[in-house]
C-alpha cells in the first residue's frame, strides 16, 4: 500500500491499454458518478474502459441516465496489464463479488474519501477531507490533461450534491468545483431534482409508515438522544431497493436526537444500517465496532437477525 497524490495516480493510469474501474455494492450516485466520469475521461484518451458492481441489486433508474452509463457491464477478470481501479470503497470487501477482479490485476487503485479507509490497493488516493469522491477523480483527470466535458461533469456533479446533501454540509472547496462543473455544462436544476427530490408515490406511502412507528429515545447517546426507524422488507415491496436510502434524510431531521439510525430490511433477516450525527458523536467506531465505516457524521454497517436484535446492537455501542 502506498498513499499516493492525484499526479501518481494519474500516471499509473496514463498510457494503459485497458483500466477496469469497480464501484461498491449497492451503488450511489458518488461511486457511479466516480467510475463514468473516471472512465469517460480515459476513453477520450484511447483507454479501454470497463466500469462495474456486484451485487443482486440493479443500477437506480436515475443513475442509468447519466452519461457514460453505456460503460456499465459484468465484469471478468482483468487481462494482463490492465489496471483496476475501486472508487469510493472504504474497504475492499465493499467490492462485493468483484473483490477478486480487483485483487488480481496486475496494478490496483483505490479511490476513495472515507475517513474509515485504510487503504487496499498498491496506490491509495483517499482524502477524508474531500466531500465526495467525485471530487479526487476530478483531480485525478485534471492531472490527466482530460477536457471538462459536459458528460464528465455531468457524472462528477451526481457525486457531489448527492454526498453533500445538496450542498447542505459542503466544504467551501465543493462549491468552487460546483461553480466549475455547471461552467462544463451540467443542468444543475434537472439533475438535483431527478437525485434528490424524486420519488413515485409509493415512497410517501412507505415512509408515512415508517415515520409513524419511528423511536425517539431523549436519553440515549449520554443525554444527546437517539431516533431511529426501520423499513422492513415488506414495507419496501414493490419499490426499489434504493427508495430506502434517502429515509434517514428524514428522520434526521428530528432536532431532539443527535443521533439518527433507519435499519433496512434488505431480504428476510439480512439489514443495512445507515446513521447520521450532528455535531458531537463519531460514528465511524460505532460502525467499525459493527463491521461497517464511513465518516465522522454519516456511516454504516451491515448485520442479520430479528430488528430487535439488530436495534439492541447498535443500542449497545451507542
Amino acid at each position: 500500500m502506498t498513499r499516493a497524490s492525484a499526479a501518481q495516480i494519474a500516471d499509473a493510469l496514463r498510457d494503459r491499454a485497458s483500466v477496469v474501474i469497480i464501484s461498491h455494492v449497492r451503488p450511489d450516485p458518488d461511486t457511479i458518478g466516480s467510475a463514468l466520469g473516471l472512465g469517460l475521461g480515459l476513453r477520450s484518451l484511447g483507454v479501454a474502459v470497463r466500469c462495474g458492481f456486484s451485487g443482486p441489486e440493479t443500477l437506480p433508474g436515475v443513475l442509468h441516465e447519466l452519461p457514460g452509463a453505456d460503460l456499465i457491464a459484468p465484469l471478468t477478470p482483468p487481462s494482463p496489464g490492465e489496471v483496476a481501479v475501486a472508487v469510493d470503497a472504504a474497504t475492499v470487501s465493499r467490492l462485493g463479488a468483484y473483490e477478486d477482479v480487483f485483487t488480481a490485476a496486475d496494478t490496483r487503485v483505490c479511490i476513495d474519501h472515507h475517513v474509515s479507509n485504510a487503504g487496499f490497493g498498491d496506490l491509495d488516493f483517499i482524502d477524508p477531507e474531500s466531500d465526495c469522491t467525485a471530487v479526487l477523480v476530478l483531480q485525478v483527470l485534471d492531472e490527466l490533461g482530460v477536457d471538462l466535458t459536459a458528460d464528465i461533469a455531468t457524472c462528477l456533479y451526481a457525486g457531489l450534491v448527492t454526498d453533500t446533501g445538496s450542498f447542505k454540509w459542503a466544504r467551501p472547496a465543493s462549491f468552487h468545483v460546483a461553480a466549475r462543473l455547471l461552467e462544463s455544462g451540467v443542468d444543475a436544476a434537472q439533475w438535483s431534482r431527478a437525485l434528490l427530490d424524486s420519488h413515485p408515490y409509493s415512497w410517501l406511502q412507505m415512509v408515512s409508515t415508517v415515520l409513524g412507528t419511528s423511536v425517539l429515545d431523549e436519553q440515549a447517546c449520554d443525554g444527546r438522544g437517539l431516533v431511529y426507524a426501520t423499513v422492513t422488507a415488506d414495507e419496501m415491496a414493490g419499490l426499489a431497493w434504493d427508495d430506502s436510502e434517502s429515509v434517514i434524510d428524514v428522520v434526521r431531521t428530528a432536532r431532539e436526537a443527535e443521533v439518527a439510525a433507519v435499519f433496512k430490511e434488505a431480504t428476510p433477516g439480512e439489514w443495512t444500517v445507515s446513521l447520521r450525527s450532528k455535531t458531537s458523536v463519531d460514528l465511524v467506531p460505532v460502525a467499525r465496532a459493527l463491521g461497517g465505516g464511513g465518516h465522522t457524521r454519516a456511516a454504516g454497517y451491515s448485520d442479520s437477525g430479528t430488528a430487535a436484535d439488530v436495534i439492541a446492537r447498535l443500542r449497545a455501542q451507542l
